[in-house]
């Protein structure tokens, strides 16, 4: 796809962010099929995002077991569409939209039909999803996505030249156990190492797996976490149907891309949603859901 400066990819297994350039900058740790993804690298996060605690939770007065994904927290992560593949329904020079039907499965019996819509303008990349309910019976859905924010120089190497900013307008942060999963209610941000509020702060040593909510906005609806470097600035946005925001420094990723690039999640729900009910949504049999984030860059000035 393409719009002015902006250039993107999009991968039709499990309809993943392949790329995104503006004036051949990349804004997002890219992939291609061979080489990826890595760690979820710009994947759809579907019907939840994040962990969900021993991969249990119950629905309709039934209990499930999901399949544990990540042994280390001994979660089920990220969903189920990420390594599915998705059928592009409609195709232009500046979007694509692809479409799965989600016939669910023994762990989440809750057949959904989703699509989401890539567009490139002149000003940079809005993806647009929908989610509605194909079963007889109510379905949960979470949803998020896992774009990693890149400056073109590993964050470790900028940070320690004092040359990497981070700006999250988010008021709280949720507290977690050695899980990663909620240990209490969300906490103030204010007078924490967590405190990246407008107009953001050095990232210097600071360790990032962490939800942020109570997210502030702008005239438009729109929260936002922006990678600051030396010379621009790669920004993602958020409508106010996500109102979490997942953000990892990667300091758990091994080789080059330990502490390169910056996940920013949008999420509708916080971590163990699924279990714990927090922010989940429920779709009635043909309900749908819509929601939209995007990214962009500018010059620092």
């Amino acid at each position: 796809m393409r719009a002015g400066d902006f250039r993107a990819r999009v991968d039709r297994s499990g309809a993943g962010l392949q790329s995104l350039t503006c004036g051949g900058r990349d804004l997002v740790w890219p992939y291609t099929r061979g080489s990826g993804p890595v760690a979820f690298q710009g994947q759809v996060l579907a019907p939840w995002p994040n962990r969900v605690g021993g991969g249990r939770y119950a629905f309709g007065g039934r209990e499930f077991q999901l399949e544990i994904n990540n042994p280390a927290t001994g979660t089920a992560i990220h969903g189920l569409v990420h390594d599915l593949e998705w059928s592009p329904v409609d195709l232009a020079d500046d979007a694509v939209t692809l479409r799965l039907v989600f016939e669910g499965t023994p762990a989440f019996p809750f057949p959904l039909d989703l699509s989401v819509t890539y567009t490139l303008t002149g000003t940079g990349l809005t993806v647009s999803t929908s989610a509605s309910n194909r079963g007889s019976g109510p379905a949960p859905f979470g949803l998020g996505f896992h774009p990693y924010l890149t400056l073109g120089e590993p964050l470790s190497e900028l940070a320690a030249r004092g040359e990497v900013e981070v700006e999250i307008t988010a008021g709280s942060h949720q507290p977690v156990d050695e899980h990663l999963l909620p240990s209490g209610p969300p906490e103030p941000v204010e007078g924490s190492g967590l405190d990246f509020r407008s107009p953001g702060r050095a990232l210097g040593d600071t360790v990032l797996d962490t939800a942020f909510t109570d997210l502030a906005r702008d005239g438009d609806g729109r929260a936002w976490v922006r990678l600051i470097g030396p010379e621009h600035r790669v920004e993602l946005w958020c409508d106010a149907s996500f109102g979490w925001l997942q953000v990892f420094s990667a300091d758990t990723l091994g080789g080059p891309a330990h502490r390169a690039h910056l996940a920013a999640e949008p999420m509708t729900c916080p971590p163990n949603a699924l279990a714990t009910g927090r922010d989940l949504i429920v779709l009635e049999p043909g309900e749908s859901t819509e929601h939209t984030f995007g990214i962009t860059t500018s010059a620092r000035g």
